[in-house]
């Protein structure tokens, strides 16, 4: 299994690397799904936006929320009329290298990018006397909810930096903010493109908290660096350096009717990525659709749509059932 050094080395080194619009659907009743995250982050309004989009184009899409990636990633391979989601670049990393475990083995192969969107900037807010990571030596932190991407990237980047905290609480964004407020808890984490609603409305000066600097060396090895600007929240003053992950549109490897229905939906995207960035949420204005992503390759689906090569249409089957993808997370991760 991967735990400590040996495997996060390998893992995180995988890591770190308008035209004419298509006509409408000819045919009535596209329906599809496209699985996100909370109601209050980033992926769920690039799904809002991505439905609002195809819809004009004669596909209707629903937008689910979630628990974040972990859950996406098993909704993706599993649940009915979920053909797509969003999900963290490191959550795909570790799933794939997990060469331990038979069932993430056969979801990683069925896992296809569709398109590489921006980067989620790692926010840790917490109270004025955490001046830097290294300061969450034993203090209580929100890494969030079990099957998050937020919950894992926490995990990972604890792990990779060495420093342990006093007590990591798998609780809720809301109730990790709820606990900074009270004083229950010392910092939470979130990792979401910013600016991310949560803190732009639930967070006031009059809180005093503040994001903290993600600058520990072993950590900027790995993740790439980025930076929040000033002023992205009402109450931050400063630009504030951090690490960040790619958010990533992914499919199911459908070989039938939704290898084309997928594939559509792409190329709309593509085709309109200017109108996502003049109407849409604003980190569509950060999405680069052609960044080669290190390790990954578009699904053939969505090339072939791209490329204008047709495929055959029939009707797609899948189950549904429990998820084994976090607790083969949770048992690679044990010390």
């Amino acid at each position: 299994m991967l735990k400590r050094v040996t495997g996060l080395f390998v893992f995180f080194v995988f890591i770190v690397c308008q035209v004419e619009p298509l006509q409408a659907a000819e045919e009535s009743g596209i329906f599809m799904g496209i699985i996100t995250g909370g109601e209050k982050g980033t992926y769920y309004q690039f799904g809002l936006n991505v439905s609002a989009l195809v819809n004009a184009y004669g596909i209707d899409m629903d937008v689910y929320n979630s628990n974040g990636s972990v859950e996406n990633i098993y909704a993706v391979y599993k649940r009915p009329r979920t053909q797509l989601g969003i999900v963290q670049s490191d959550v795909l990393a570790f799933v794939s290298k997990v060469q331990t475990d038979e069932t993430l083995k056969r979801i990683a192969k069925k896992i296809k990018m569709v398109f590489p969107l921006y980067n989620e900037e790692i926010h840790l807010l917490g109270v004025p006397a955490i001046a830097e990571f290294d300061d969450l030596a034993g203090k209580r932190v929100a890494i969030g909810t079990e099957g998050s991407g937020t919950y894992l990237t926490a995990r990972l980047l604890f792990e990779v930096s060495g420093i342990t905290p006093g007590q990591t609480l798998t609780i809720g964004l809301n109730q990790a903010l709820e606990g900074l407020k009270s004083g229950s808890v010392d910092a939470m984490f979130y990792v979401a493109g910013y600016p991310v609603k949560l803190f732009a409305e639930g967070v006031t000066a009059d809180d005093g908290l503040h994001l903290i600097p993600i600058t520990n060396k072993s950590i900027t090895e790995f993740y790439p660096q980025a930076q929040i600007p000033a002023a992205t929240y009402s109450w931050q003053n400063d630009p504030v350096d951090t690490a960040a992950v790619k958010a990533v549109l992914v499919s199911f490897d459908f070989r039938n009717y939704h290898c084309t229905t997928v594939g559509r939906v792409g190329r709309v995207i593509y085709d309109n990525l200017e109108w996502l960035q003049a109407n849409g949420h604003p980190k569509w204005r950060a999405v680069n659709l052609d960044y080669k992503l290190k390790g990954w390759e578009q699904y053939d689906c969505v090339r072939q749509q791209l490329a204008a090569i047709p495929t055959p249409p029939s009707p797609p089957k899948r189950d549904q059932s429990m998820n084994p993808v976090l607790n083969a997370i949770k048992e690679a991760l044990q010390p």
